[in-house]
């Protein structure tokens, strides 16, 4: 939900300390990264092609369309701990440097955290398994759809029922003075809405479809949710997408780490590897295609729909569907070339679907009966 503001007064940008606020903490977290990875055994692969990528993208005026960055998910440090690896040059530039999906009970429980992660460019994600606001349809996806398209999105469009008082969180709508436009996560909170300025259009939006930490000792990915199709399927135009392969953070992070347990482990082995662009419209255009004609089709239904607003046919019909599922194994596909690049040997096909992860045993974290660890993040 969005509140409405005058166009006329709505800048292009954030305010000044807002933005000198973001790149403070997007560059102190960055350089902190850096220290750690130059104390660990650092490996990039694949590293000089993405940032050729991102000096395409330098220029938010000329940039044609958005980025996504998709990856297995091994540590809770896993971000902000990669992006150490990028050159001081790109840490200071919050416009040119990737949006996250952070858990709302985690990151956002007070209104300190609120701000440093909103700062830091993470926008509050609630977890089903922890709120009753969770799930694939939630303002919180709507905004990252947004962001890879070209804004700004003014208008109001989600309608939540209204919560109880016991899920309120703290307003953090720009404390710096700077009248950023809004948007809530359940009907009560209050946070700023990226996608209202001209200066996140065509954002890098980084996701990790797992949704929680694995560790394996097979170095095996659990499945993939669809909340990565919609950001795919629903952007526009289609953005350029990047798969990456991680290791050694759960080595630094081991969930079985003791005292104290805050603390990452330097002097492990970490390895960050960036797979090729994707011919994007190689590998979805005929599910792009798909969803395109059934939108349209419910559009001349129902009225026009605003980016990132579906209704009840496109959330929750059989085609709707079968086309996010079928999004999601190519996404996850595409990772596990990446994955197959460090010499890895395939998985079994199998582990790519939700049902076989009943083998974990009826505990959602902790040591699994399969051998794995999984940790909410």
């Amino acid at each position: 939900m969005l509140l409405r503001p005058d166009p006329d007064e709505q800048p292009a940008a954030p305010s000044v300390p807002w933005r000198a606020g973001s790149a403070f903490i997007m560059g102190a977290v960055g350089l902190l990264c850096r220290g750690f990875l130059g104390l660990s055994k650092t490996e990039a692969h694949g590293l000089d092609n993405f940032l050729k990528l991102l000096d395409e993208r330098e220029d938010v005026e000329g940039r044609q369309r958005g980025l996504i960055t998709v990856s297995n998910h091994v540590s809770v440090l896993d971000d902000p701990m990669i992006w150490g690896i990028l050159p001081l040059s790109y840490m200071f530039n919050p416009d040119n440097l990737r949006w996250g999906l952070g858990s709302y009970d985690l990151c956002f429980t007070n209104k300190g955290l609120s701000t440093f992660f909103t700062l830091g460019q993470v926008l509050p994600t609630h977890r089903t398994a922890h709120s009753q606001y969770g799930g694939l349809f939630q303002p919180t996806i709507t905004q990252a759809i947004r962001l890879l398209c070209r804004g700004p999105f003014l208008h109001a469009s989600d309608h939540l029922e209204k919560p109880s008082k016991s899920f309120r969180s703290p307003d953090v709508s720009d404390p710096f003075g700077g009248g950023h436009l809004t948007f809530s996560t359940n009907g009560t909170d209050t946070f700023p809405s990226p996608s209202a300025y001209l200066t996140r259009r065509y954002a890098w939006v980084h996701i990790f479809p797992e949704g929680m930490v694995h560790q394996n000792e097979d170095k095996t990915m659990r499945y993939f949710k669809w909340g990565v199709s919609r950001l795919i399927l629903e952007s526009d135009p289609l953005p350029d997408i990047v798969p990456m392969w991680i290791e050694g953070p759960q080595d630094a992070m081991s969930e079985e780490r003791t005292f104290p347990r805050f603390l990452p482990r330097p002097g492990k082995k970490i390895s960050i590897t960036f797979g090729d662009r994707l011919d994007v419209e190689k590998v979805f255009g005929d599910l792009r295609a798909r969803w395109k004609q059934m939108r349209e089709q419910e559009e001349e239904k129902s009225g026009k729909l605003e980016v990132g607003v579906l209704n009840d046919a496109l959330k929750y019909s059989e085609e709707a569907i079968r086309i996010r599922k079928e999004c999601t194994t190519r996404v996850r596909n595409a990772v596990l070339d990446v994955r197959r690049l460090r010499g890895h040997p395939d998985e079994d096909p199998k582990a790519g679907y939700a049902e076989t992860w009943i083998r974990e045993g009826p505990k959602r974290e902790g040591r699994k009966e399969d051998g794995s660890i999984t940790k909410d993040t």
